[in-house]
């Protein structure tokens, strides 16, 4: 005999899916003022409680935006801002999962290939000075890594936009996102950026001609040899050239590390002279 039990739900759970079904049959449409938590109290014939906890619920989907002092709105939902709600999950998954910021490098890349092809097809005289103008910017950049990094992310975001998907633009900014905070000093250390210059500017080239096989060779070229630049944060550490970590200042914990070593080294030392002189 199988049983089918009966759950008694929570009145705030009955309260939030009538205001996620309101706002999806349009009944408050985006920037919309929710109503007041009274107005909703008499509504619905439940408490304060039960309303606060489903406006919270809702903020938590991201479909009302809550300010203090003020009454809740609807949210405009964009495709950026529904990646963005998952940043934080997707950047504890690459923390704690070496494999999975391989798997995301690998996603990129296919991707990519994806978009400079359309790009390549596509692309207009205007959207192609513009990715000039950001290789220009970033050419300037030189010397100062975070400015530079930055003028990467957006270059290869251009690319995405010249697709006219909005889905697609907020997909590369999403994975640029996640693997900046993987991306080391490798590039300035070495002078790799150099090379980066000189793959974007090969890049735009095969985008302005038009030639989507000699786009995607040019982007698998560059992102094949970039992805050694997304590494952990003790990969990097290892991936440092010696004679630029010989020239790098200790850090506070390091330099306490080594005045205690040193301090129990000559402590024998010490001990040796006291025994002789007595």
């Amino acid at each position: 005999m199988t049983h089918d039990l009966i759950v008694r739900r929570k009145l705030s759970d009955e309260v939030l899916d009538r205001l996620k079904a309101m706002i999806i049959c349009g009944e408050f449409a985006p920037g919309d003022a929710m109503p007041s938590e009274r107005d909703l109290m008499e509504r619905f014939g439940v408490g304060r409680p039960a309303i606060r906890e489903a406006m919270q619920a809702l903020a938590k989907l991201g479909l009302i935006s809550i300010t203090h002092g003020e009454r809740a709105r609807v949210r405009e939902l964009t495709a950026q801002f529904i990646f963005h709600q998952v940043d934080a999950a997707a950047q504890i998954m690459l923390l704690t999962s070496p494999a999975s910021l391989e798997h995301l490098k690998e996603v990129r890349r296919f991707f990519e290939r994806g978009m400079v092809r359309e790009a390549a097809l596509k692309a207009s005289d205007a959207e192609i000075a513009q990715l000039r103008a950001t290789l220009d910017q970033q050419r300037r950049s030189l010397g100062d890594a975070p400015a530079f990094i930055a003028e990467d992310m957006k270059f290869h975001t251009q690319i995405a936009m010249i697709s006219g998907n909005p889905l697609f633009v907020a997909v590369s900014e999403a994975m640029l996102t996640w693997l900046r905070a993987y991306h080391t000093n490798v590039l300035i250390w070495t002078g790799k950026e150099k090379y980066t210059l000189a793959e974007h500017t090969e890049i735009i080239e095969r985008i302005a001609a038009h030639d989507p096989d000699g786009a995607d060779e040019a982007m698998v070229k560059h992102l094949d040899r970039s992805s050694a630049l997304y590494v952990h944060h003790g990969e990097a550490d290892a991936a440092e050239p010696p004679a630029t970590r010989r020239r790098r200042p200790k850090t506070l914990s390091r330099a306490k590390q080594d005045g205690a070593a040193e301090v129990a080294s000559s402590a024998p030392q010490r001990r040796t002279r006291a025994r002789t002189t007595t």
